[in-house]
């Protein structure tokens, strides 16, 4: 199958029946989600990313978090994700356990694999697959979601033009642990020394593409509903 059709037949497999609701978010076994990718897929494979110690969690002294990457037709998609308790607080990095990153390890898969297509409705908090002939419609997502994307869309739309990155120039990412570092200042709703905000910023630090920002705005709402913001 052609590399443009992939994401098109795994995001039409109606994943419901193997979902469970955890205080309040809904989950996707990764062993079905794997399992699902290479019946279709054989050569996928999964990574997971260790930091500069050979550990499986990357942390910033207070928190920590799993990187993981999953590639299907050559192509791959990377997943950050904090290790959190059961109540899906992030863990204090002196707390953390080899149980808790191993969790955490596997949900990231799965939301990797997400990007790929198979469930992605999950995490657009949407309760069912966009295939109409196989489902009933879809559930709208949470009012505070919709209201961050709202926010996310007015701020993009209304900046100043003298602050918009020039299309010119070439994404410029910054250091993971940096970027990371502004994904929470911006989730938590905090200012710039200046009073700006962190999105903002970040974009003409980085002169961020349209796709630069929508993962940015993915991964802000993923920590915030990861820590209950």
């Amino acid at each position: 199958m052609a590399n443009e059709n992939y994401f098109k037949q795994l995001n039409s497999i109606n994943c419901n029946d193997k979902t469970e609701k955890k205080n309040g978010l809904t989950y996707l076994a990764w062993a079905y989600a794997w399992g699902e990718v290479k019946k279709l897929f054989p050569d996928s494979t999964y990574t997971i990313y260790e930091n500069e110690n050979g550990w499986f969690y990357h942390t910033d002294g207070n928190t920590c978090w799993v990187k993981t990457g999953v590639t299907i037709n050559g192509i791959e998609h990377i997943e950050y994700l904090p290790v959190m308790d059961y109540k899906n607080r992030s863990i204090p990095v002196d707390q953390v356990t080899s149980f808790d990153v191993n969790k955490a390890i596997q949900r990231s898969l799965t939301k990797a694999v997400a990007r790929h297509g198979l469930g992605l409705y999950i995490y657009a908090g949407e309760d069912l697959p966009e295939d109409d002939n196989q489902v009933e419609q879809p559930s709208k997502p949470s009012t505070a979601v919709q209201a961050r994307r709202v926010a996310a869309k007015r701020t993009a739309e209304n900046k100043p033009a003298d602050n918009k990155p020039s299309d010119n120039k070439p994404y410029e990412p910054m250091s993971e642990e940096d970027y990371w570092k502004i994904i929470k200042a911006y989730a938590e709703g905090r200012k710039t020394k200046t009073g700006g905000d962190y999105r903002t910023t970040w974009i003409m630090m980085t002169n961020a593409k349209e796709d630069n920002i929508l993962e940015f705005d993915h991964n802000v709402e993923n920590y915030r509903i990861a820590n209950n913001l």
